[in-house]
């Protein structure tokens, strides 16, 4: 299934993308897409009848926002440097675990939301990313298999950074990864069964038209399974957490100079295969 939540900020209703491509409103069925709908599994089945039967109204999709495919977020954790080719063109080595930062759920935007560029910033970046959320509770999973029976779905994720932020100001990561509008989401929340191999997905980003990631995810170091299972040794995990696994090559960190960074006014457009696409404008915060 193809879940999504449409309508203005802080309104969205649920709404099921059917085979044909058209929207269908969930409303009379459940409240919101969230980890309570997600960990139901009594629920999920009475949205898969309910769009097999043909019986969901019709919504008309024309000027409609299309936001977050998930409310009420638990956590994002983020997967760093976690691609071969990422790796290669930053000049960092592949690392021998999984690197971990955090991402507020309050940077989360819809998909085609604007993204503001934070003041003071010179080196606002792009990052295409496959993002997994969690259906069920995960706690010391010992299994690739168990890792994966615990992920719910499948969206896109832009991971947006300011590098100087990031790497130059000391401290952690997390102060160039949590600006406003820094995380748009979506569209949809593919769930798991639609997508038959997590390490066979296409990753594209444009920046103004042009072409700037190119990559799939088998070029992975640590592949879903695993980033799932690492992770669950470390913190709990609950339904409606989101994990982002990291960006292949092709960010502006890792161009030659003078880098490519975002300006006020850039538009950037991104997709993953089966999962959707996105468009965002840069404007000044």
């Amino acid at each position: 299934m193809k879940l999504l939540r449409v309508g203005t900020a802080g309104a969205e209703r649920p709404a099921l993308l059917d085979a044909e491509g058209i929207l269908r409103d969930l409303s009379a069925l459940v409240p919101d897409i969230d980890g309570a709908l997600l960990a139901d599994e009594a629920a999920l089945r009475r949205i898969r009848t309910a769009a097999e039967e043909g019986g969901l109204p019709e919504l008309d999709a024309a000027g409609l926002r299309v936001g977050p495919p998930l409310a009420r977020i638990g956590k994002i954790v983020c997967i760093g440097l976690n691609y071969h080719d990422h790796a290669r063109e930053t000049g960092a080595e592949p690392p021998a675990e999984p690197v971990i930062f955090f991402k507020a759920p309050d940077t989360v935007v819809g998909p085609d939301d604007t993204v503001l560029v934070p003041r003071g910033s010179t080196k606002t970046d792009w990052e295409v990313e496959l993002a997994v959320v969690i259906g069920r509770t995960a706690r010391y999973l010992g299994s690739h298999e168990e890792a994966l029976a615990h992920v719910a779905g499948y969206a896109v994720a832009h991971d947006v950074s300011e590098r100087e932020f990031q790497i130059e100001r000391g401290g952690t990561w997390d102060k160039g990864k949590n600006c406003e509008t820094f995380n748009p989401f979506g569209p949809w929340l593919v769930t798991a069964e639609e997508v038959a191999d997590p390490q066979d997905l296409a990753l594209k980003l444009w920046v103004n038209g042009e072409l700037k990631q190119n990559g799939t995810t088998a070029e992975q170091i640590f592949p879903v399974a695993e980033v799932v299972r690492y992770v669950s040794q470390f913190m709990t995990l609950y339904p409606g957490d989101v994990i982002n696994t990291g960006t292949p090559a092709g960010v502006a960190l890792g161009q030659p100079g003078p880098k490519p960074y975002l300006r006020a006014g850039d538009v950037v457009e991104l997709e993953i295969s089966g999962l959707g696409r996105q468009r965002q404008e840069l404007k000044n915060a």
